[in-house]
């Protein structure tokens, strides 16, 4: 069971004890990502997310690393469209070495040139590695014809050219405008005692961002299509919808679809596409939600003259799939959505992740329980209402890769009407 507070800046505290066990995962959630930009600094958030780690006012960047890594413990950060997260995983002994650190990376980072110079060339390296995968790239390809001209659409790691020349004082305003406690948690979970770890956290954090800027506009989704001719063994295709958002009644129906249709080996992709017809290594769709928006898709890759086969194979299978749907297809899918839920919560980590989730999106944590019943409230009716909708979307697609016998995007789109 979690316990939450709320100190008098807005800030929220989140915990999980969890017993048996001598560890614990803490972070903090901050409710500002990629989409937060502007597109002048395209790539910020990320930008600022690596330079947190690189010196405060007391310490090095270094000493914040061996800090945490002299007793055991790991520390990282990722950023995404809407959320920027830094945690630590430590036993639980060694929890006050977390709580220094985080909060005073959030609240005295230096930010020097010095390490800001670095750090460019750290991620122009990153991007670089990105340019060169292209089943990673893909994806980035996708959501920028999806979603033209808008922060939801850019990259999250930004262009060369704008890393290149972001200042220092850009990277500081990003976080003084943008960073604010009550758009914070703090979430804990492990072995780890609530009024302690609350009372700790608020004697350290006096100085947090007050940022009041609210940048995040509406997302729009467009369709279109991104081709790229290269060299490559393999195209590597990704087909797209706009899926729904986090709050969407029809979340749970989504993510049934989605399991049944791309989920697994026994999933009807999968059959059909590489088990009887041998047309591919590996295929999957997704389901991935935002606060406004969403995206399914199907992800694949292909040989240059398996694609004239695989194409209308694949939109066969997903004109036919909201009509023919199984009580087995559904009672399976139930099942998986299930167990991935409860196998999750034995993870410290993945607990307090999933707590500070739910409150910056939903403004409460959502109890295993609830989502059970949600999950199990699912029928063959939602998941075709949801599949028909879905499919009868405008589509788009990204494809790297020999496509010269790849179909357009407006004949794929007849294929699916």
């Amino acid at each position: 069971m979690q316990q939450i507070t709320t100190l008098d800046n807005g800030l929220r505290i989140v915990t999980q004890n969890m017993p048996g066990l001598e560890t614990v995962s803490m972070g903090i959630w901050n409710f500002v990502g990629g989409r937060d930009e502007e597109e002048n600094v395209n790539g910020v958030a990320h930008l600022l997310e690596h330079m947190a780690f690189k010196g405060t006012t007391s310490k090095s960047a270094l000493q914040i690393a061996e800090t945490i890594e002299n007793v055991g413990g790991d520390i990282n950060a990722y950023t995404s469209k809407e959320i920027t997260a830094y945690y630590v995983k430590l036993l639980a002994d060694d929890l006050p070495y977390g709580i220094d650190i985080l909060t005073d990376i959030l609240q005295n980072s230096t930010f020097q040139e010095d390490e800001l110079n670095r750090e460019r060339g750290v991620i122009i390296q990153e991007i670089g590695m990105y340019l060169d995968t292209p089943d990673d790239m893909i994806f980035d390809y996708w959501q920028d014809k999806a979603y033209p001209n808008q922060p939801m659409g850019r990259s999250i790691l930004g262009k060369t050219d704008i890393i290149k020349n972001i200042t220092r004082e850009q990277v500081k305003d990003f976080m003084s405008s943008h960073y604010n406690p009550k758009k914070m948690i703090v979430s804990a979970a492990g072995k780890i005692n609530h009024s302690s770890f609350v009372e700790n956290i608020k004697k350290v954090c006096n100085n947090l961002p007050n940022g009041t800027k609210n940048f995040r506009i509406k997302a729009n989704y467009n369709s279109g299509e991104y081709r790229e001719e290269k060299k490559l063994e393999q195209i590597h295709l990704l087909l797209g919808f706009e899926g729904i958002n986090y709050h969407n009644d029809d979340y749970y129906s989504l993510l049934i679809y989605s399991s049944l249709l791309g989920g697994g080996m026994s999933s009807r992709l999968f059959q059909e596409i590489r088990e009887k017809r041998g047309l591919v290594y590996g295929i999957s769709s997704f389901s991935s939600s935002y606060t406004d928006t969403g995206i399914f898709g199907i992800y694949c890759g292909t040989g240059e003259h398996q694609i004239t086969e695989l194409i209308p194979v694949l939109c066969d299978q997903l004109n036919s799939s909201p009509t023919t749907i199984t009580e087995q297809e559904i009672k399976r899918g139930k099942a998986q959505l299930k167990a991935s839920l409860m196998m999750g919560r034995e993870s410290a980590f993945r607990r307090c992740e999933s707590a500070a989730r739910q409150l910056l999106v939903f403004n409460r944590v959502i109890e295993p329980s609830e989502i059970l019943k949600k999950i199990e409230n699912v029928n063959a009716e939602s998941v075709k209402k949801i599949a028909q909708l879905i499919v009868s979307q405008p589509l788009t697609i990204s494809s790297i890769g020999p496509i010269k016998k790849l179909e357009t995007l407006d004949k794929i789109q007849d294929r699916l009407k």
